[in-house]
């Protein structure tokens, strides 16, 4: 025979279940960190989320995009590859201001400030609508003008002043007009409008004109005139294959150059290869290079907010890396990946701290 056991209802005890069940709903919605809902909390990783990740257009920066997205997947984030938003930075701050985007690593401040002054079509600025957080190298990204060494010495030149003199400035002129050609940036970069910023405030500015291009070409263009013993001005910045490949101080010299009128900051550097006396004063600000992402975001991501905090990656790495792609000629998406991989292994240690202080 088979007995059914009957259980007499208890409007007490069902009660108190009802309450524990009520509150263990309620536990779904928030966190202990005061998370909105759906968002991590305090000792967890992502959880599956998906971040949409974009990258700079500039090559020197996309092992470190590379290292950012696979430590957020080792937080159990599913990351977008970066490779498929390749962005210069007038197009990538209002797409991440408007939620388009939820990061990237490859800021560039102060040299990117002025993107955030811009309006949105609601009329705000977008560093109302962005957040920098953490800083990925500080106080290493030196920029400038350099010249061959032997111009240099052959002409005693050691500053961009020295161009206001529209001989010493034809010297470095290439298609015949007169004004010496600034081999530059990319159309729209932010070193392209600080170039020309330059230009039309600086003294030297008459006499000077910016070869506006891609980048890699122009400096390709560099080499092969460096090596060729041809008189030869450009712009670069570090860390970049540019100063591994064109050695300051042996094969080329940093000029020195007046600030503008608006930089309030120091513009002096401690740097090998200075024509001038040290420090060197090259004219422009050192920047940091810092993670950027969009506040919302980051608010129902607090996981991905302290991971963007604590991650600091040396300067000489990101050369050595840099240094290695232009050797290579032809570098793929999945090399670079390989890179922040090994750098990643290399580093295990450090990592795994950051990723407990991510995970709170």
């Amino acid at each position: 025979m088979i007995t059914v056991a009957r259980t007499r209802f208890q409007p007490d005890r069902h009660l108190a279940v009802l309450v524990v069940l009520l509150l263990a709903l309620a536990g779904c919605n928030s966190t202990d960190d005061g998370t909105a809902d759906g968002g991590p909390a305090a000792g967890e990783g992502g959880g599956g989320a998906s971040i949409t990740m974009a990258r700079a257009t500039w090559d020197t920066g996309w092992m470190q995009a590379e290292i950012y997205r696979q430590l957020l997947e080792e937080l159990d984030y599913e990351v977008s590859d970066p490779a498929d938003l390749t962005r210069d930075a007038a197009t990538f701050y209002p797409a991440l201001a408007q939620g388009q985007v939820d990061l990237w690593a490859n800021g560039w401040f102060p040299l990117h400030d002025i993107y955030l002054s811009r309006p949105l079509f609601t009329g705000q600025e977008i560093s109302e609508s962005i957040e920098v957080v953490g800083t990925q190298v500080e106080g290493g990204a030196v920029q400038g003008y350099l010249i061959d060494r032997a111009t240099a010495e052959e002409m005693g030149i050691t500053s961009m002043d020295d161009l206001s003199d529209p001989a010493v400035a034809a010297v470095f002129d290439i298609d015949g007009n007169g004004r010496a050609d600034l081999q530059g940036c990319n159309e729209g970069w932010g070193c392209n409008l600080e170039i020309t910023s330059q230009i039309e405030e600086l003294g030297w500015g008459d006499n000077v004109e910016q070869v506006v291009g891609e980048y890699n070409d122009l400096l390709e263009d560099v080499q092969s005139r460096v090596e060729e013993g041809e008189p030869t001005l450009f712009y670069t910045w570090t860390p970049n294959w540019t100063i591994d490949v064109l050695q300051p101080g042996e094969d080329v010299v940093w000029l020195e150059s007046t600030a503008r009128e608006d930089v309030e900051e120091s513009t002096e550097v401690d740097i090998e290869g200075c024509a001038g006396e040290e420090p060197c004063d090259l004219g422009w600000v050192v920047n940091d290079i810092r993670a950027v992402a969009n506040p919302d975001f980051l608010d129902d991501n607090p996981v991905v907010r302290r991971l963007l905090e604590v991650v600091e990656i040396p300067l000489q790495d990101i050369a050595d890396q840099n240094a290695r792609m232009n050797e290579a000629g032809e570098y793929t998406d999945a090399q670079v990946a390989q890179d922040a991989a090994d750098w990643i292994e290399d580093n295990r240690e450090l990592v795994d701290g950051w990723l407990e202080t991510a995970r709170g």
